[in-house]
């Protein structure tokens, strides 16, 4: 069976004329004259009034966005989602100076949660170009160490993390 393509005519027995407008691994989508948008079997009865030809690949949407976001969290330093705890959301944070005279400032925690993730995610990419790099391997111990005791620094943040799979993690006491 050959698969047409977007932009095929076809008449339907039940439908009508349409324009083929997706292809699935299963369906056509068909935009009928007189019944709109339906989706109907590969295999199903109908006449080709004119086939194009099918030059894409016949995969979901679904597999777009699930590769896409793959390449993105591999190469990029875009953050995946990771949610705050319930407890904090729409939550602020109060800075008091200790200094008489001098006004408090407030920030949401969101923001502030946002921007420990962005520094955890930048620690994720260094540590990868650092594992990717030329160096020796002597060299990228070291700087590993240094970046695993940054996390370590950092787990008093641990807290606002809705999840502990997010935690950030340090060095394991002996």
């Amino acid at each position: 069976m050959k698969i047409l393509g977007i932009g095929s005519r076809i008449n339907h027995s039940e439908f009508g004329k349409g324009v083929v407008t997706n292809v699935s691994n299963t369906s056509y989508w068909v935009t009928f004259i007189e019944n709109g948008l339906e989706t109907i079997d590969l295999n199903s009865n109908f006449e080709v009034i004119e086939a194009a030809e099918n030059e894409v690949d016949t995969i979901s949407l679904y597999d777009v966005e699930r590769s896409l976001r793959e390449i993105l969290k591999k190469w990029s330093d875009i953050s995946e989602i990771v949610p705050i705890g319930d407890k904090w959301k729409g939550g602020k944070m109060i800075l008091d100076p200790g200094q008489a005279g001098l006004a408090s400032k407030e920030i949401p925690i969101d923001t502030f949660f946002h921007k420990i993730i962005m520094v955890r995610d930048r620690m994720r990419v260094m540590e990868q170009k650092i594992n990717a790099s030329n160096l020796e391997e002597i060299e990228k111990v070291e700087l590993q160490q240094y970046i695993t005791r940054i996390y370590g620094s950092l787990t008093t943040f641990n807290v606002l993390f809705k999840s502990n799979k997010d935690f950030f993690v340090g060095e394991k006491s002996k």
